[in-house]
C-alpha cells in the first residue's frame, strides 16, 4: 500500500494464506485485494476463504476493473457482485485449461457486456528445478502440466486475441469501451433486463473479522 493512499480494511487474520487477485495501479501502488470465496478442491487444505471485502470494482483510466479467481467464476452471484458495480474490463485468471472454461468466458462477456481478460499458465515438467523439494511427486505427470489458453474476449463473446495454448506469450487486444455502451442497448443484465421486484442480490462486503474492537451490540 503506497503511503498516503487509504488502506481498505480487508480483514485478512494473520498467519492464513489465500488465492488473491492483486490489483496495482500504473504508479505501482496496490488498488485492492480479492482474496478467493471459496477455494477449489483440494486447495482447501491450504488456503483459507475470502470475505465480501474483495469483491470490488475499481475505478481506473482504462475502466472500472475487478474479477473472480478460476472457478469463482462459476458462482452466479458473485458475478452479479461485480455486474452491479458496472464492470467493464473483467479478470478470470485460471488453471483450467480444458476447452470448457473458453465457453465460460464468453458467456461470461456477454452476460456482464464486458471485456474479459483470462489469463492460464503454460508450465511443462521441464520448468521445474530439479533440487525443488518434491519435485519427484511430477514423475507420473505429463510433460505438459497446463497447456494454457489465456484469450481476451469482447462484451457480445469475440475472441479478440488467443486462445494461447502450448506456449509462453503475450496477448494484445485494442478494446472500444463504446462497445460496452452499445452491447448493453438490448441486454443490461442489472439494468434494463433486471427484475429487482422478483429477484434481488444482497451482498455483504464487510469484513469477516474474529476480533471486533469497541462496544458491544445491546
Amino acid at each position: 500500500m503506497c503511503p498516503g493512499r487509504a488502506r481498505r480494511p480487508w480483514g485478512a487474520p494473520r498467519g492464513t494464506l489465500y488465492c488473491s487477485l492483486l490489483y496495482f495501479g500504473p504508479d505501482g501502488c496496490l488498488l485492492g485485494v480479492h482474496r478467493k470465496l471459496k477455494p477449489t478442491g483440494a486447495e482447501r487444505l491450504i488456503w483459507g476463504e475470502g470475505d465480501g471485502s474483495g469483491l470490488i470494482v475499481h475505478d481506473t483510466a482504462l475502466g472500472k476493473v475487478g474479477g473472480l479467481i478460476c472457478w469463482e467464476n462459476y458462482m452466479p452471484l458473485a458475478r452479479m457482485a461485480l455486474y452491479g458495480q458496472g464492470i467493464e474490463i473483467y479478470l478470470a485468471p485460471t488453471a483450467d485449461a480444458r476447452e470448457t472454461w473458453q465457453a465460460t468466458l464468453r458467456h461470461i462477456a456477454c452476460e456482464g457486456r464486458c471485456f474479459v481478460l483470462g489469463c492460464n499458465q503454460y508450465v511443462t515438467k521441464a520448468m521445474y528445478p530439479a533440487d525443488l523439494p518434491g519435485v519427484d511427486d511430477l514423475t507420473d505427470q505429463p510433460e505438459v502440466i497446463c497447456r494454457g489458453g489465456s484469450a481476451v474476449v469482447s462484451p457480445l463473446g469475440e475472441v479478440l486475441a488467443g486462445s494461447l495454448y502450448h506456449a509462453e506469450g503475450i496477448l494484445y487486444a485494442q478494446l472500444d469501451m463504446g462497445e460496452i455502451v452499445r452491447s448493453r442497448f438490448d441486454f443490461d443484465v442489472v439494468g434494463h433486463y433486471a427484475r429487482p421486484d422478483v429477484l434481488q442480490l444482497y451482498v455483504n462486503d464487510a469484513p469477516a473479522r474474529s476480533v471486533v474492537r469497541g462496544t458491544a451490540p445491546l
